[in-house]
């Protein structure tokens, strides 16, 4: 039930949620305002019976002024005033108090003489006040009535000295509740038709206005539904696509690395021997004419002439050979991650002189060939930067697994350097490094100062999905 509430428009909710509260609103107001006019009505038709009583009831009380007790004279004398008067017809029970609290009076003559508690209604009119209420008769003086009547309109009228105003007694007198429920039920049916007609302008009203809310919200989350949807659909697209950019760059890290390793031995077996036979056989015409004799000119002529060219050619040739050293990478792909490191140091350290503290735990075998050469490539590039700048001092490696990545530091104790200057200023071994290790999906960040040198921290995955080529 719930479920299907929640899964309703918001005008449907309205409805629901609604229409009960109001109609429960309206319920309670016609009962308040029902209860209020039977004790308005109840209190009107006792102040009028009020003024009655006393006009026809006090001239035959007079005595008490100063007796404690009515005459038989006057007893049947208010005995007929209820039997052959109008009083009569409209009063079903009647009796006159001592200010004491004893019946001298009731048409019950069981109950003359006999004493009771002083209840509200008699200590306000013994005060001067009419007081008048529906009782439900559940006093001890209504014996007599609440065998006839469930409820009756019960009234208390003060009864004063004539010329004194002095209370000498209290009439009370029941009158039914006829005529007040009559009231009652016509003010009620009044209420409840101007509340049901009130109430009804305004549900309807705000159900309109609900209802156009409801509406435009139904479709602006339709709207919003297509756009969500169009937007994961995009998103997934855009995964897709970083997906394969991915691949790719892992791929391509891996092609380039080839096509450098394919360079060089090209420019070895190419270049490189072609070189290295002109160097040979330029080496033997040099000492065939360093070995003719001294008039043909030919040590001086070689010793002038042909030495440069000599020397031209073996930079040339060493130079060559470094650019095929540079290129070409060592076979990575049996190797671990330690062994990588370990392999990378130990060319530095050969090429530099410089020692570097290397720290390692359990790195495994597992491991993409892109992550192993961009390992390889960043070890080299970081550790000549540090020997170029800073000169080598403290330079030190450390790698750790965390999880399915491979963390590396790379420090050393030098001067340090900006890494924002160095990035305005284009230097192309911070910028190389963060885009091959970003590429691969990692992270890349420097930490310099003039007191502690330079860290460089770099995080890798293990593994990177690489693109297939048929």
């Amino acid at each position: 039930m719930l479920l299907v509430f929640a899964r309703s428009s918001l005008s449907r909710q309205f409805l629901l949620i609604s229409f009960p509260v109001l109609l429960a609103g309206m319920l309670v107001i016609g009962y308040l305002i029902g209860n209020q006019v039977e004790e308005n009505v109840a209190e009107s038709m006792g102040g009028v019976s009020g003024l009655y009583v006393d006009s026809f009831v006090a001239p035959h009380v007079q005595s008490l002024l100063t007796a404690q007790e009515l005459s038989e004279a006057e007893q049947r004398a208010l005995g007929k005033l209820l039997t052959e008067t109008q009083l009569g017809k409209r009063i079903v029970a009647f009796k006159v108090w001592r200010r004491d609290g004893r019946i001298l009076y009731s048409a019950d003559a069981s109950q003359i003489g006999k004493f009771f508690p002083l209840g509200e209604g008699l200590t306000e009119a013994l005060a001067g006040r009419v007081h008048s209420e529906i009782s439900k008769l559940s006093a001890e003086e209504n014996a007599l009535e609440v065998r006839k009547f469930s409820r009756l309109v019960e009234t208390y009228v003060p009864i004063h000295a004539a010329g004194v105003g002095k209370v000498i007694a209290v009439a009370e007198f029941y009158q039914p509740v006829d005529e007040v429920m009559h009231a009652s039920a016509a003010a009620q049916r009044e209420s409840w038709l101007v509340v049901g007609v009130t109430t009804l302008v305004m549900f309807l009203l705000l159900f309109v206005l609900v209802r156009r809310g409801s509406q435009t919200i139904e479709h602006q989350r339709r709207e919003l539904h297509e756009k969500i949807s169009q937007l994961i659909a995009l998103n997934s697209q855009n995964e897709l696509l970083h997906d394969r950019v991915r691949r790719a760059a892992a791929s391509t890290t891996a092609l380039n690395e080839t096509y450098l390793r394919r360079i060089s031995a090209d420019l070895h077996d190419g270049p490189g021997q072609d070189l290295g036979f002109a160097l040979m056989r330029f080496e033997t015409v040099t000492e065939e004419l360093f070995n003719f004799p001294a008039s043909v000119d030919g040590p001086g002529f070689a010793d002038e002439t042909l030495r440069p060219i000599r020397a031209a050619i073996a930079s040339a040739l060493a130079d060559l050979r470094l650019i095929c050293n540079g290129l070409q990478l060592p076979e990575l792909e049996p190797l671990t991650l330690g062994e990588i490191a370990a392999r990378a140091v130990r060319d530095f350290e050969s090429k530099t002189g410089v020692k570097v503290a290397v720290r390692t735990g359990e790195l495994g075998r597992v491991a993409s060939l892109p992550v192993k050469i961009a390992l390889y490539r960043l070890l080299q590039e970081a550790l000549a930067n540090g020997f170029r700048h800073a000169g080598g001092k403290g330079q030190r490696v450390e790698l750790k697994l965390e999880g399915a990545r491979l963390e590396v530091v790379i420090g050393d104790n030098g001067p340090g350097f900006d890494p924002q200057a160095a990035v305005r200023e284009g230097q192309l071994g911070l910028r190389g490094m963060r885009e091959r290790v970003e590429v691969l999906g990692g992270t890349f960040g420097t930490l310099s100062r003039s007191t502690q040198g330079t860290v460089i921290r770099v995080s890798l995955p293990l593994v990177v999905p690489e693109m297939k080529y048929d």
